[in-house]
């Protein structure tokens, strides 16, 4: 658990690289960071627990990607949230836009719903299901505007859990590391399959030295053929 000096060290770094947050922003995300590395004891949620590697490498990544996203007024559905990154993040600072919380594992989306509680948050649902499984469900197949996933896993893969949920002409943005192009390349096959093409690809450098990031925009440009998103465990052992 993190002292006091700790949250301070997470604030001053967290409001160093991000001035624009409000005082009220600030205080929820440093609320929700103590509290994943307080419950990261019970249930395994991150592996960054010291407050200005926390602070850069999860909040200010998740929030970069808002200066190149607008999510006013848009449902979206963060694909294997884990800990709630980015999406529940980006709902500490977007009051306006509606967020569901996709994991397979019970015991996260258990935190998760602590979190979302313990902070006030009214449009916030985690749910437990698996991607291919919900993305065949008639309740979440193309009904948002916005999907995201990051770290889940390689881009081909990512393509056939999340694009099923985007609506035509929606958006999957994809956070990643420093090296795409192969990715980008790899996943060129499941982007005609699926109904998508790359809008634009990102690169960034975090604050502080602390890594390379890039950012994937992918624009649902047709509805996904129905036998997509494949049973659990095949886009995984069988990219497109």
């Amino acid at each position: 658990m993190w002292n006091s000096q700790d949250k301070e060290q997470f604030s001053r770094v967290l409001f160093d690289a991000k001035p624009d947050l409000t005082e009220e922003e600030g205080r929820k995300l440093l609320e929700y960071a103590a509290f994943v590395v307080e419950e990261n004891e019970k249930v395994n949620l991150t592996a960054i627990k010291k407050p200005d590697e926390f602070a850069i490498k999860h909040v200010v990544d998740s929030l970069m990607v808002l200066e190149h996203v607008e999510l006013k007024g848009k449902r979206i559905i963060d694909v294997g949230t884990g800990a709630g990154m980015p999406g529940l993040i980006w709902a500490c600072v977007n009051n306006d836009a509606q967020f569901v919380l996709l994991d397979s594992l019970n015991k996260r989306v258990a935190f998760l719903e602590r979190a979302v509680s313990r902070l006030g948050l009214s449009n916030v649902k985690a749910i437990h299901y698996r991607a291919e499984d919900a993305g065949q469900n008639r309740d979440h197949r193309e009904n948002y505007q916005i999907a995201t996933a990051r770290a889940v896993a390689s881009l081909s893969v990512l393509l056939e859990y999340c694009l099923p949920f985007v609506e035509p002409n929606g958006q999957f943005i994809a956070l990643k590391g420093p090296y795409v192009e192969q990715e980008t390349q790899d996943g060129k096959e499941a982007l005609k399959v699926l109904g998508g093409e790359i809008s634009t690809v990102i690169n960034y450098e975090l604050p502080l030295e602390m890594g390379s990031r890039s950012l994937v925009v992918v624009r649902k440009t047709a509805k996904t053929p129905r036998r997509y998103p494949r049973k659990a465990g095949t886009p995984s052992k069988s990219p497109l």
